[in-house]
């Protein structure tokens, strides 16, 4: 799932599509996008709101007024698309627009009206643990065993969803790597995915260029130096049965996996 932001302000790669033009900077965005599927990307995953911790909310209208225009040109290109929002609204109108996927954060807990919308529409969702808004998330990074009380609260999410009338099959899942959890807590989730994937749904994971990552290189590194570190933890994903990971760089991404399928199909021609 590669990570196209239309946003002025996310951390690593905030502004890249900014123009005075609304025209031209949709241009610019779908040419980002294409790039990504042709670098190997199967969903392009377009959002509107930044959520990087600190981040304060966007007005709807304003959101799908960057995130909209994208998905239908997206869309006419035969690129599938999801959407990366927490309104309900925003979800509709891209879903009318041709997205197939909604990836809400939030877990469907931001926006009553989300869980609902997905329901009738019997769109695929992604739904994340989440435990509040950007903007005082790390204060709620508390946990005695994150591991365990990330998938159980996960999990519980999960019922909810189904309960408001999701179908299960159609739930993707997704730890929340960076929301309200300091850098032991996302390493704790990561050794602890064989139990997120027995949860028995399809398994989303974003640790692209994320903060955590950042404690492996130098201080000065440039964000885009996270990419290699990403690209490790994908292929390690990969060997854990992991269905799907959000990226920035998918090129590099489907290096290391075509790297994971040769060396497990490399126990075919074992003597």
């Amino acid at each position: 799932m590669g990570i196209l932001n239309v946003t002025p302000d996310s951390f690593s790669d905030g502004g890249a599509f900014e123009r005075d033009d609304r025209t031209e900077r949709t241009r610019a965005a779908v040419r980002a996008a294409e790039r990504l599927a042709a670098d190997g990307a199967t969903i392009v995953d377009v959002g509107g709101e930044s959520t990087r911790p600190g981040a304060r909310r966007v007005p709807q209208g304003e959101e799908a007024q960057r995130v909209v225009p994208v998905v239908r040109a997206l869309a006419e290109r035969g690129i599938a698309v999801s959407v990366d929002t927490m309104n309900a609204t925003t979800a509709a109108a891209a879903l009318d627009a041709g997205a197939t996927w909604i990836n809400d954060v939030s877990g469907g807990r931001a926006d009553e009206a989300m869980l609902p919308l997905v329901a009738d529409r019997d769109t695929p969702f992604v739904l994340s643990h989440w435990r509040g808004h950007s903007i005082g998330m790390n204060a709620l990074a508390d946990y005695a065993d994150p591991a365990r009380e990330i998938l159980d609260e996960l999990a519980r999410a999960r019922d909810a969803a189904v309960a408001a009338g999701l179908a299960a099959e159609r739930i993707v899942l997704d730890p929340g790597l960076g929301f309200a959890k300091r850098a032991a807590d996302n390493w704790a989730v990561l050794h602890a995915l064989p139990s997120f994937v027995a949860l028995g749904h399809p398994l989303l994971v974003g640790a692209s260029r994320k903060r955590f990552t950042a404690d492996l290189l130098a201080a000065d590194a440039p964000v885009t130096d996270r990419d290699l570190p990403t690209a490790i933890i994908s292929a390690l994903c990969a060997r854990e049965g992991v269905w799907g990971l959000r990226v920035h760089d998918a090129a590099v991404t489907r290096i290391a996996l075509d790297v994971v399928d040769a060396w497990t199909r490399g126990a075919d021609h074992v003597d």
